[in-house]
């Protein structure tokens, strides 16, 4: 990586490359012709020494140093919007920033429960939400890019990311079904669900492995029809009646609610636990301190 100056003409152009979605809205929104852009594009490049754009059919696609360039840009970009605020005469008001990495297999219900704290506090919070798996937002911990990962599991031993666990809860798992699919395998439960159609999270994660011990526990074998790494898109072909699926009991009349579903029976002996993870051993971030303490004496309290 070259060691001179940044060129933040060469910045911005990438910047609204990545963020309009491709070379011509970002030529139209810089009133420049494509070639222009493009070669400032590679001008950059050449200085950082890394490619930040990889080429899918007609996409312009981020590399994973291409991610993190562009986070760098917005913080720099909205860092200068907040200056010329400043020299107008415009008080900012610069709110607290809390980056947080969520695991995709975190149900989004349980997301927003927890983040909401933050927003209580004296001072205003500015929350940035960044979905990935387990193991890219443990990448971008690393890399300082976020302020806590919210995550189903632990840091594992092996990893090589130096970062620590602060169990936010536990609580059991629920499986939900449309009515009618409830009427048919509610009465008997867990035996009802022998040869029942049942929507899972993929193999890898660790309410999956939970959820195989509990039917093997049973001698429960169920017809997994569809397994998924986004929880809401499990509960969301749940809703449409698919399959049973499994949910946080913790919000069980959330979901209930917004899935238009209802419960077919509640397995003690499965449970979730949350974790926020961050390279601090102890928690420094208010609005980190004040998730990690809501989370254990009101959600799962």
């Amino acid at each position: 990586m070259s060691t001179g100056w940044l060129n933040y003409h060469h910045l911005l152009y990438f910047w609204t490359v990545a963020r309009e979605g491709g070379l011509t809205p970002a030529a139209a929104k810089l009133r420049l012709a494509h070639p222009t852009i493009s070669a400032q594009i590679h001008t950059l490049e050449d200085t950082l020494g890394e490619k930040l754009f990889r080429k899918e059919g007609r996409r312009l696609v981020l590399t994973e140093m291409g991610r993190i360039v562009y986070r760098y840009a917005d913080e720099i970009f909205a860092l200068g919007g907040e200056l010329m605020e400043v020299v107008q005469g415009r008080p900012t008001g610069r709110p607290l920033r809390l980056t947080v990495g969520i695991a995709d297999v975190v149900p989004k219900l349980i997301a927003s429960r927890l983040l909401l704290p933050a927003q209580h506090l004296p001072d205003p919070v500015r929350i940035v939400c960044r979905e990935d798996t387990h193991d890219q937002l443990l990448a971008d911990l690393a890399l300082h890019s976020l302020d806590v990962v919210i995550s189903d599991a632990p840091v594992g031993n092996g990893t090589s990311v130096k970062a620590f666990n602060h169990l936010l809860g536990e609580c059991t798992v629920t499986f939900y079904a449309t009515p009618d699919l409830a009427r048919r395998y509610r009465s008997g439960f867990p035996k009802s669900l022998h040869g029942a159609p049942l929507l899972l999270p993929l193999e890898s994660t660790a309410l999956r492995g939970a959820i195989d011990q509990f039917f093997a526990s049973v001698d429960v074998q169920p017809e997994v029809v569809a397994e998924f790494e986004d929880s809401a898109l499990l509960m969301a072909f749940g809703q449409d009646g698919m399959g049973i699926f499994p949910g946080s009991t913790v919000i069980s009349k959330q979901i209930e609610h917004q899935y238009s579903v209802v419960p077919i029976g509640s397995a003690a002996a499965v449970k979730e636990r949350f974790y926020a993870i961050t390279v601090e051993r102890r928690i420094r971030h208010p609005a980190v301190a004040a998730i990690s303490q809501a989370a254990r004496t009101d959600l799962f309290g």
